[in-house]
Order: C-alpha cells, then structure tokens, then sequence
C-alpha cells in the first residue's frame, strides 16, 4: 500500500472476508506488541487505510475505536490517530518491563463510579438556579454545619431513601467522607476515646485517617455476616463499619449483629460510625436500611456523593449523636475546609427537585447490568451481594492475587487486591486472597474492552498457577 500520508508506509496482513474487522484489529495489535508501531506514530485516516485495504470505511473506524478504548491507539481532534505506546513488546531474554503508562491504562480499580455519567446539564441547571435565586446571605462565612437549606433536604432523603433518623439540626455537611473522618477522629478524641475498630480487611486509607488523629486503631474481624461484634478489643471506645455492604468483601451485617453492636456502643459509652458508602445500589432486593435507627443516639450515619455522582464533587454528610455533635462542629471549625456555598445550593436543589434520585435511579439500572455481565463473562462465582460499585473475584493465593494485579498493570489493566492493595491490618500469605474489581469505573466504550481484558489475564494467570511446571516444547 502507498499509504497517501507523508512518511507513513504500512504493512498490515488483513484476510478479506466476513472477519476483516477482527483480522485488521489484530494485525493493527500485532504490530504495536511487536514494536513496528512506534509511540506516537500517526496512523492514516480511516478514509485512506480503508481504500487501500479495499474494506468499508466503517470497518476501520470501528477498529479504531476498539483498539482507542483498549489503549492500543489514541485519537484526538485535529492530529489524527496515533499508537498510544502501552502495547506489551514481545518479550526478549534481555529485555525490561516496558514502562508504565498510567494515563493510558483500562481501569477496574475500586472506589470510583463512571465520571462521564456525571449529570452535566442537571447540575449546571441546578448552579444557574442556584446563583439567580439565592439570598446574599448565602455568600457569607457559613456556619460550620452547612447550609440550612442543604441540611434540610438531606435530612429528608436520608430518612426516605435509608430509614435514618434524621433532623435537620443533627446533620453536618462535609468535604466528603475522608474529610468527615478526620473531623469524626478529632471530636472522638476530644470526648476521651482513645482507640477505634476498623474491619479487617477494610480500607487502608481509613486506618490512615484515624491514626493522623491521634487514635489507636485495632482490628475487628470480618466474616461471612459481616464485622464480628464478639471480636472488638476491649480498649476500643468507637468502630468504623459498613454495614450495608461491607468494603471490600460485599457482606452485608446480619441482624443479629447491628443490634449487638448498637448494644456495645450504649453498653460500652462508644460509638459506631456507619459508612453508607454506597446504600443506594443494591440489584437483588431492596437496600437494607441504615443501622442508625437502631441507635440515633450511639450511631453516627456518614453518606456521600462521591460514588453515586464523582468523588471530585468532595461532598458529604453526616448525621451526628447529640453527644457527639458539639465536638463535631469544634473540630469542623479548627480544621476550616467546607463545601462552597454555590456546590451546597446546587446539590441542595438537585435533591429537592427529584433529580438525584433520577440520577442515582439511571446509574443503578447500568451498574446491575455490568455486574451481571462481570459474573456471566468470568464464569466464576463472585463474592458478597450483588451490590454496589466492586465485587469481590476469589484468588486462589496472595501469590496468585499480586501476578493478576502485576500483570494486568503491564498488560494494560489497572486493578487492586486484597494484599496487593494493603487492605489486610496484617499480611499474611493465610489470609484470603482476591481481586476488587470495580466494574462501575470504565466509562461506557471502554468497558467490554475492560471486561474482555480481565476475563483473559484471569483465564491466563489462573492456567499458570495451576500448571506451574509446564513448558512449551
């Protein structure tokens, strides 16, 4: 072929045929794996590789954009289509790990919901809203709870969506989650705890967070009903939980146990912190209710925006005890971070006017089928409820676990592990292994790329593992 682009000449072995497109996304592959296709390297347009090939152009826009959201290629207005440079090389005796390249990688990395499924135009109706119709009072310093038009309406939805016990007055608006805990640490310690429980495994960052504040934090063990009551140290005066649908393993708290540990919290003059990290997006039945009923008085419910619209909204809420809420305001005003006023009254309407529960209602629908189509595609059994935003893919060792997360990072994939990910208090090759995979990441075109990706390195690494002595003749 001539190429009819300046300085560009290719080759591409294509078959013609009902699989051209297959065949064409394969050559195009093989010849970055191989390294013929430098980085960077401008591929011609899908006009001009589509003549030579003698192929629809369709054909070749379809391969572009496959191999786009796969990470092969790259695009961008106005400079054409370009080799992304994150192919694996083929493999010589004296060759290194090619480098990493982040920004181009497939994400299933937990903790994140689709960020192009963020609601543009309904927020930018609410902001407008918002900007024409507040008070000038509202520009002010705030108080440190939050806006009362904000704290009122979540009042309402927590009580209509979660079942809490909430008065307007009670509810303390945050800079997201993390900032509600070093907030929650702070005021625990001002109150004389001097320790708190976190779930084991749970989130390293957590663990983090509460120790900045000067606490000591123990483990509590977590099993198939959820975090074990039976397991608090006797020197913990608070315990961090998710009782909805625990992080990472996706249990859900049993009965027995919420009631015993709003039992140990008035038992114990301690206090139990509820993170409804993502309460919302249960798929197999209703979502069970916050435990904070049980005990307004011991439990501090903490709720978020980050899963349900973007982590980078940094919006959060609690709903604080009585006993709890004087030291909670305190360290809200020592540590001086709070939501803009414009961020509040925006989020404030979207409640108001039902188009969060829309929202959360359309992502719902998306989320439940991407689980389903996880579990159908790995043929595997997935552990916890369906639920959420992560599921939980058993590995067969720690070993196993830390060669999918390092070989799915070489091989395009960003993905964390129990161990790999440090969710473990304490590590130990004993422990259970497994891969968080957080299918709600990838944005819509790159999620089958995403899962086509996965089900090959698990399929891969899982034949490795099991055959560890074979060797190709």
């Amino acid at each position: 072929m001539d190429g009819r682009e300046p300085g560009l000449d290719l080759h591409l072995d294509v078959t013609q045929g009902s699989g051209v497109g297959r065949a064409l996304e394969e050559a195009l592959r093989a010849a970055v794996r191989s390294g013929r296709l430098a980085p960077g390297t401008r591929l011609p347009g899908s006009r001009t590789l589509a003549s030579d090939l003698g192929v629809a152009r369709g054909t070749v826009v379809q391969v572009y954009a496959q191999l786009t959201a796969e990470g092969w290629l790259s695009g961008t207005p106005g400079s054409g289509t370009r080799v992304a440079g994150v192919g694996a090389v083929e493999a010589r005796p004296d060759a290194q790990p090619p480098a990493r390249r982040p920004g181009a990688h497939l994400d299933l990395r937990p903790g994140r919901p689709d960020l192009s499924s963020f609601p543009r135009t309904a927020w930018a109706s609410a902001v407008r809203r918002a900007l024409a119709s507040a008070a000038p009072a509202a520009w002010d310093y705030a108080e440190p709870a939050g806006l009362p038009v904000l704290r009122a309406a979540i009042a309402g939805y927590t009580a209509r969506t979660r079942g809490v016990r909430a008065d307007p007055g009670a509810v303390v608006v945050t800079a997201g989650f993390a900032h509600a805990l070093a907030v929650l640490g702070r005021a625990l310690r001002s109150v004389g705890v001097r320790c708190a429980a976190t779930e084991d495994p749970g989130l390293p960052r957590h663990r983090a967070l509460l120790r900045a504040t000067g606490l000591g934090v123990v483990p509590v063990r977590v099993d198939g009903d959820g975090a074990d009551p039976a397991d608090m140290p006797d020197r913990a005066g608070a315990v961090l939980l998710t009782p909805a649908h625990q992080y990472p393993c996706g249990v859900v708290l049993a009965p027995s146990r919420r009631a015993a540990f709003a039992a140990w919290a008035r038992h114990r003059d301690g206090f139990v912190i509820e993170d409804d990290y993502d309460g919302e997006f249960r798929y197999d039945r209703q979502p069970v209710g916050a435990m904070q009923a049980l005990a307004p008085d011991r439990v501090v419910f903490a709720g978020s925006a980050s899963k349900s619209l973007a982590p980078g909204m940094r919006l959060g809420w609690l709903v604080v005890p009585p006993a709890l809420l004087a030291p909670v305001l305190a360290a809200m005003e020592d540590l001086g971070a709070a939501v803009p006023a414009v961020d509040q009254l925006a989020f404030a309407d979207l409640l108001e006017r039902g188009d969060y529960d829309r929202h959360v209602r359309r992502a719902r629908l998306v989320y439940r089928r991407r689980r389903a189509e996880l579990a159908a595609r790995l043929a595997r059994p997935l552990d916890g409820v369906a639920a959420g935003l992560h599921a939980l893919l058993p590995a067969g060792s720690a070993g196993e676990e830390r060669a999918l997360v390092e070989t799915g990072l070489y091989a395009g994939l960003r993905l964390h592990g129990l161990h790999a990910d440090g969710y473990w208090h304490e590590a130990s090759p004993e422990r259970r292994a497994a891969l968080v995979i957080g299918f709600a990441t990838p944005p819509p075109h790159a999620w089958h790329a995403a899962l086509e990706a996965l089900a090959g390195l698990v399929d891969a690494v899982a034949g490795q593992t099991e055959n560890p002595d074979r060797h190709d003749g």
